[in-house]
């Protein structure tokens, strides 16, 4: 049985593009409030006031774009990953699609996944181009996640996003799909119930079943669908809701660390959901080579992967430096306290 994901046409990146605010608050800083005293990670991403999910997703979009170098008006698709969006009915996708000059002859949605909601937007946009039905999509991840005050998840939900624009392979493409793979299992990880304003995790579900599960099986189903062993990629990009568990998945499938630190961002932005894999993926392919070959795992609770394997082309050495890497987004930062931190993210005390 044929479970390998490939298009009828062959389908790559025309342009991607980052967006992390520039705020940060330090995990020290947290822990100082709550009283503890060990951290996941060093800092995490903090958007303004004026940011939200919608916002981040629009600047990531507009630095695609500048890659792309096309005519916004040729992007038939728009599909917006989070599960932070600003409205419970409106959607999102339209919003960016007004702002990009994208309209109105398009197809726009919003995604959800958890924080595989960005590739599941991708899926579609490979989906959508590769079958003929358009010349360009473009598929978003972006988050402002959100942590109760005191939970462990407070010291990682951060806020990031990034922006694909996929479109049939050609010299014009940076880097092309050579194939992609799905799993998903009903798996009770992590949830939030409408009108609940933080997320729930059930803890013995959260690593091995969930995961760690998820993420070894659909790396390995997409090499052995593609007849590759882990010595055949130069970069991994994987989940990243913390540091540790991306790093253990490496060492499960025999990957060198080495090989997974480039796209590896949470441990000094945050665990951005559905922007974590693309996130990762953009600051990777903002010092790739032609040639290199990107394993691309994203996680979702709930719970499920999606596997990709991308190539390195030609065109990204003259794209590359058509809009800001995401390093420097990364490096663009100033710190607050947890009292403007509170602020900046409507936190409340229950």
């Amino acid at each position: 049985m044929r479970r390998l994901l490939k298009p009828i046409k062959d389908v790559g990146i025309v342009g991607y593009g980052a967006y992390v605010p520039m705020f940060r608050i330090k995990a020290e800083e947290i822990g100082r409030v709550w009283g503890i005293s060990s951290f996941p990670i060093q800092e995490k991403s903090v958007n303004n006031l004026d940011e939200d999910a919608l916002t981040i997703g629009i600047e990531a979009a507009r630095n695609a774009l500048k890659r792309a170098q096309i005519d916004p008006k040729e992007i038939r698709a728009i599909w917006f990953g989070t599960e932070s969006k600003p409205y419970a009915v409106k959607p999102s996708a339209t919003v960016i699609a007004e702002a990009i000059g994208a309209t109105p002859e398009l197809d726009a949605a919003d995604f959800e996944f958890a924080c595989k909601a960005g590739t599941e937007a991708l899926q579609a946009s490979i989906g959508f181009v590769g079958s003929g039905m358009a010349k360009y999509a473009m598929a978003i991840g972006s988050d402002t996640a959100q942590g109760r005050p005191g939970d462990h998840l407070e010291f990682t939900a951060s806020a990031g996003g990034a922006a694909y624009i996929v479109g049939e392979k050609s010299s014009e493409t940076i880097a092309y799909f050579e194939g992609s793979y799905s799993y998903v299992t009903d798996t009770p990880d992590f949830w939030r119930r409408q009108h609940e304003h933080y997320p729930r995790h059930g803890n013995r579900f959260t690593g091995e079943p969930a995961y760690f599960h998820q993420i070894v099986s659909a790396a390995k189903g997409l090499m052995e669908e593609l007849g590759y062993s882990p010595s055949d990629f130069d970069y991994a990009v994987f989940h990243q809701p913390n540091v540790k568990f991306p790093l253990t998945v490496a060492k499960i499938l025999g990957i060198p660390k080495e090989k997974v630190l480039p796209g590896l961002l949470t441990g000094i932005i945050g665990n951005t959901y559905s922007g974590a894999t693309l996130v990762g993926v953009s600051a990777v392919l903002d010092i790739a080579k032609p040639g290199d070959r990107i394993l691309w795992v994203s996680f979702g609770s709930g719970a499920g992967s999606d596997a990709f394997s991308l190539v390195v082309q030609d065109a990204i050495e003259e794209k590359r430096d058509l809009a800001p890497k995401t390093m420097d987004y990364v490096n663009r930062k100033k710190y607050i306290d947890y009292a403007l931190y509170a602020k900046h993210r409507g936190k409340y005390i229950m």
